[in-house]
């Protein structure tokens, strides 16, 4: 009988296990195809702030650089395997807790039901741009923006809807940035496996690229808030247009430049997760 239920145990043992690596697996392919993102994107609105390109610095624009690349579909479909990875490894999150202190909480459970939820979007446009490589399936950002607020705007308090969803998403814009600048982030990776010079690194990239990913948001959310008020779908905006309205500022175009070389800097700090986070 003991013998039987140590073999029991080492049985569960062992398949806990196997499911650890698997989503530690998934969790840092996901890190890494979100970093990818995020370098191509501040790349192509580095461009447009100093006038080189036509091209949008969202996801789709992102998607159609990445596949002029050489072996651009292997890229293509390594990336959206990436993405399939982060969702499961959040959907984990959100059915067994994730690490941490308060990690099973149902704050973090529903925090990482929704990312959960955006990462399962987000691997099936990538997924079908690979199948398609036609840009127009992976959509314009700003395109998808509208058509979704206009939906939205249609249905029985339909402008509450949208106003609140933008105030969500400034919430969540000043949170990222926030977190970002007290570091908070710290919780979350290995640091005693870094080096001085690697966490002032990681600190750099960490601060400066979620500042820059919180008011993209921020400014975001701030649209789809003007959109409700107006009942006007056409003042919601996708990250590409979001980006081309810090050009409209007095500081011009080097808002722009500093956003954009900031969320460059969030796409390395993706990969540091990748490497050093717990998971």
């Amino acid at each position: 009988m003991n013998t039987s239920a140590s073999a029991w145990t080492g049985r569960l043992r062992a398949r806990r296990v196997a499911r650890g690596s698997v989503i530690e697996w998934a969790a840092r392919a996901g890190l890494a195809a979100r970093g990818v993102i995020y370098l191509l994107v501040g790349a192509l609105a580095l461009r447009i702030g100093f006038g080189d390109t036509n091209e949008q610095a969202d996801r789709g624009g992102a998607l159609e650089e990445l596949s002029k690349q050489p072996f651009g579909a292997v890229l293509l479909w390594a990336l959206g395997i990436g993405l399939v990875g982060m969702a499961l490894w959040r959907l984990s999150e959100a059915l067994f807790g994730s690490v941490g202190r308060d990690g099973r909480s149902a704050r973090k459970r529903l925090l990482a039901t929704v990312r959960f939820a955006f990462y399962v979007f987000v691997a099936y446009s990538v997924l079908s741009f690979a199948v398609s490589r036609d840009q127009s399936d992976s959509g314009s950002s700003d395109q998808q923006s509208r058509d979704a607020t206009a939906r939205a705007l249609e249905i029985p308090a339909g402008q509450w809807l949208v106003a609140a969803a933008g105030i969500g998403i400034v919430v969540a814009g000043g949170w990222i940035g926030v977190r970002a600048v007290l570091r908070k982030y710290h919780d979350e990776l290995r640091l005693g496996q870094m080096s001085r010079r690697t966490r002032q690194v990681v600190d750099v990239t960490g601060v400066a690229g979620g500042a820059a990913r919180g008011l993209v948001f921020a400014v975001a959310g701030v649209f789809a808030v003007r959109a409700a008020i107006d009942y006007e779908p056409d003042q919601a905006k996708g990250l590409d247009d979001t980006l081309r309205t810090f050009v409209d500022t007095p500081l011009g175009p080097w808002l722009l430049v500093c956003v954009a070389a900031g969320l460059v800097l969030f796409g390395v700090f993706s990969f540091a997760m990748a490497r050093w986070r717990r998971v």
